[in-house]
């Protein structure tokens, strides 16, 4: 008899490559088009973009607000950080990838700069809980930070400096978040981009902290 507690600390331990499930060859078929704003889900891009990529808990809701901010031309959610290639939902949510939930922000530096992106990330979420986000359990609601550039690297390890004294100040923990360049980011079943938009009762995990991250970054 597996009992409750053990599954739990199975799903919060993340595996190894040899524990990893061994995943397939076969990407996830998307989408042309983000369900909200029509744009190209994954480019060609008419305007001069980059690209984040965030994990901060369930990505239904995070990939949410990120689509809604201004200068924000598209957004995908999927799976990343771990093992196991185009891995299917259930198998990310059975702890043996060792991925994490992550939206791709696709966005035009001219308008959102990388730090009020930041801003967002840290502000949404508590990147202090370790392998969970509030109720949910689980290596994949990790709180991550995989960056695409080192300028983007040295923004985030900075960014994590700032607001863990803003967290100490309000008596809050030490941040857990991973913060690291980019990996393979494999995308999510075509059901889960833009979910939010096509299921406008459904879960939204997102929840911060209260604290805010000072003015002079979030700019």
């Amino acid at each position: 008899m597996v009992l409750r507690s053990e599954i739990l600390v199975h799903k919060n331990v993340l595996p190894t490559a040899q524990q990893a499930l061994p995943g397939r060859e076969t990407p996830m078929q998307l989408p042309e088009q983000h369900f909200v704003n029509g744009s190209p889900l994954l480019g060609p891009f008419v305007t001069n973009v980059d690209f984040a990529i965030f994990g901060l808990g369930c990505f239904w809701g995070a990939e949410r607000r990120f689509w809604q901010k201004e200068g924000v031309v598209s957004t995908v959610v999927g799976y990343a950080g771990g093992f196991t290639p185009n891995p299917t939902y259930e198998e990310v949510c059975s702890g043996l990838t060792g991925h994490s939930e992550v939206v791709l922000v696709v966005y035009e530096p001219e308008k959102v700069s990388y730090n009020q992106l930041l801003s967002m990330f840290w502000e949404l979420h508590n990147p202090t809980q370790g392998m969970r986000q509030g109720g949910d359990l689980g290596t994949q609601y990790r709180s991550v930070i995989y960056a695409t550039n080192p300028e983007q690297l040295a923004a985030a390890k900075a960014s994590a400096a700032v607001y863990q004294s803003e967290l100490t100040k309000a008596g809050m923990g030490e941040i857990t978040t991973e913060i690291d360049e980019a990996p393979t980011v494999y995308f999510a079943e075509a059901y889960h981009q833009q979910y939010l938009a096509k299921n406008p009762e459904g879960y939204c995990g997102i929840g911060g902290t209260g604290v805010c991250m000072p003015a002079s970054l979030a700019g």
